[in-house]
């Protein structure tokens, strides 16, 4: 169904070269990136008072080809399971066979190798959770990638200190890494529900015309300054329930790394205030065609898991403590639902509260 070299030759065709670097500083900025990512994991230790299950070594640095070949990985290991289950169960569908005929592995594969072409020039860091097996057949739990000519690229747009700003974004991303090496659980949870979205996405040929004209007209309103997006536009009622799942667990994802990073931020970057206010100031300034991709591609969606989910962390935070949030990651029961994302006294109450309780 998609065809993966395909999409990894698109992207790295497509995708626009990093700025112009010298390749003393290159090599001095990949050094100081590997290095400032172990500073940031023994700051993001510190805070957060929660510890890896795991050694972890500095992160992983890339150029923008190099992330479209890992995400293009990441996306076999999740998705070639499933799509040889769907079409096993679809084998004798005439309407799906003949609609995966109709797009082609290879149609596919270019779409898939557009979008991650584009948004390679946009992402400064990852962690990876889905990763192909080693060579004795072990899945490795993660790895953090930081996209070094995006990095050199943004600071110098906003004009700000490198090393600051280097050392400010990997506080993000070391968050990510602590949340699942210090929570087995979440990887694999994360997996399921990503599945069971996928596998939900049976449809007839009157449901996908639906879906299509749904989709027209979400380009068109994004065209005239609306806020819809393609991923609502494509989702069925049951898909939406799941997606809504997925949206809480990535908004406490987001807002942790956010609320640590700035947390952490003011003690270990001096000038952390400049570069967040520039860095804000450059997502709200985008230019028109930007706008609308990140619109359609639901990148605006995701900007508010970051502002809810740094709402909850906060509000919980200075209600009952690190400690009591720290909570969150016992369980997948103890995880807040998207409604308690957006009202967190609602969580505390549910298992803070409760707890306090039963002991």
């Amino acid at each position: 169904m998609i065809d993966w070299d395909v999409a990894v030759n698109t992207g790295v065709r497509l995708v626009r070269p990093g700025p112009q670097v010298d390749l003393s500083d290159a090599r001095r900025a990949v050094a100081q990136l590997r290095e400032l990512s172990g500073v940031a994991a023994g700051h993001v230790r510190d805070f957060t008072g929660m510890n890896p299950l795991e050694p972890s070594g500095p992160a992983v640095i890339v150029d923008r080809p190099g992330w479209i070949r890992a995400n293009v990985d990441g996306f076999r290991v999740v998705l070639e399971p499933v799509l040889e289950q769907m079409a096993e169960e679809r084998l004798n569908n005439g309407t799906a066979a003949n609609l995966t005929s109709a797009v082609g592995s290879r149609i596919t594969g270019v779409q898939l190798g557009a979008v991650l072409a584009y948004l390679a020039g946009k992402v400064l860091g990852q962690y990876e959770l889905f990763l192909p097996p080693d060579p004795d057949g072990h899945a490795p739990t993660g790895r953090l990638t930081l996209v070094a000519p995006n990095i050199v690229n943004t600071e110098r747009e906003l004009d700000v200190d490198s090393r600051d700003f280097r050392l400010w974004v990997c506080l993000h991303e070391e968050t990510h890494r602590m949340q699942f090496t210090a929570t087995p659980w979440l990887r694999s949870h994360v997996q399921e529900l990503m599945r069971e979205l996928l596998l939900s996405s049976e449809m007839d040929a009157t449901d996908l015309i639906g879906r299509l004209r749904a989709a027209g007209e979400a380009v068109a309103d994004a065209m005239r300054g609306g806020d819809a997006n393609l991923i609502t536009a494509f989702q069925s009622p049951e898909q939406s329930e799941i997606m809504d799942r997925i949206t809480a667990v990535m908004s406490l994802a987001e807002g942790h790394g956010d609320y640590v990073m700035d947390a952490v931020g003011p003690e270990v970057v001096p000038s952390v205030e400049r570069i967040r206010a520039r860095f804000q100031k450059r997502r709200e300034t985008a230019n028109p065609l930007d706008r609308i991709m990140r619109q359609l591609l639901g990148m605006d969606l995701k900007m508010r898991q970051y502002e809810e989910g740094a709402a909850f962390v906060g509000a919980v935070v200075a209600e009952v403590g690190m400690a009591e949030f720290n909570k969150v990651w016992t369980s997948r029961e103890t995880l807040p639902t998207l409604t308690e994302i957006r009202d967190p006294q609602a969580w505390i109450d549910r298992v803070v509260r409760t707890a306090a309780i039963t002991e």
